[in-house]
């Protein structure tokens, strides 16, 4: 197999069309058939099947489809940082970024990249910890956020911030960020929650069966836009990290206030897989998000958020 044919493979899965993948390749429809076919052929095993929605991957197809994203990611990769950009830093550096801190951390990450390292080719995915996390070991990031997460056998973790767990509710409700509301009276009203397996389903139910508190969960879900907008549209309450918020806050569509009795708080950590060598793009990356993590606690534009010593 060759890399026409892997970049014939990934575009026809990504569009689910040889026409249409034909065109974004600029080759003609018979010459990206022939590729599938010739790799078909190589591998004796069919990549795509035709249905009504289009060409879809078979399961071997699908595996191959992944390999090969990767293989043309890192190729890529190696042509950015070889190529001479008048000494700057050159590279493509895929940074993850948890759903509830996006909206603060990534115009002004974006923007400094591009003021400061034009060389450098920002690609930032967002998601919860888990599904991030498992990008890290997978190889399709290079770094993240995360949190309540150690070092692992996979990935070298640095803390970068501590942050307080919000009861959050419609604007009637009243609630106020200088009066914490107890986990028992959040829990007197129906909650929407994330989903299990959401490291903040499990933080939060952890937290509430030690404290012998029964939560009503009525709705769970996993988009924090969504429980948002459930909350708002008078579904229930529920309960998000502060920096998820602070928009709504300002914009007065929400009220929240600190859990307390007991206090629930989550550790943000920054992940970069132990596997490999950090490229000098990764560096740099890296200490800026530290930089805009820092900036966005002392300017309060994090709420109640702690640095660790040190940062």
């Amino acid at each position: 197999m060759d890399l026409k044919q892997l970049k014939a493979l990934v575009t026809v899965a990504e569009v689910g069309s040889v026409t249409r993948a034909a065109e974004l390749l600029h080759l003609v429809q018979p010459a990206v058939t022939r590729q599938i076919r010739t790799l078909e052929h190589e591998l004796g095993t069919a990549l795509f099947e035709r249905t009504r929605q289009g060409m879809r991957p078979t399961e071997a197809g699908a595996r191959l489809v992944e390999r090969a994203r990767r293989a043309l990611t890192e190729l890529d990769r190696a042509r950015a940082e070889l190529t001479p950009a008048g000494g700057s830093v050159t590279g493509i550096v895929t940074v993850g970024l948890l759903e509830s801190s996006a909206e603060l951390l990534a115009e002004p990450l974006v923007s400094t990249m591009v003021r400061e390292h034009p060389g450098i080719e920002l690609r930032v995915l967002t998601a919860y910890s888990g599904h991030l996390q498992q990008w890290l070991d997978d190889g399709d990031l290079d770094l993240s956020l995360l949190y309540n997460l150690t070092s692992t056998p996979s990935l070298n973790v640095t803390p970068m911030a501590r942050e307080q767990l919000w009861a959050v509710a419609p604007v009637a409700s009243g609630l106020r960020p200088d009066q914490p509301v107890p986990l028992a009276v959040a829990a007197e009203h129906p909650l929407v929650m994330p989903a299990p397996g959401h490291g903040l389903h499990t933080l939060i139910t952890t937290t509430a069966s030690r404290a012998e508190v029964e939560l009503d969960v009525v709705i769970q879900t996993n988009s924090m836009p969504l429980q948002k907008q459930l909350v708002r549209a008078g579904h229930g309450w529920t309960i998000l990290p502060a920096v998820g918020i602070a928009g709504d806050l300002d914009a007065g569509t929400l009220s929240a206030a600190p859990l307390c009795t007991p206090e629930v708080w989550r550790s943000v950590v920054l992940g970069v897989p132990r596997s490999g060598r950090t490229s000098a793009a990764v560096e740099v990356v890296a200490r800026e998000l530290v930089e805009q993590v820092r900036a966005a606690v002392h300017s309060g534009r994090w709420p109640s958020a702690r640095l660790p010593e040190g940062l």
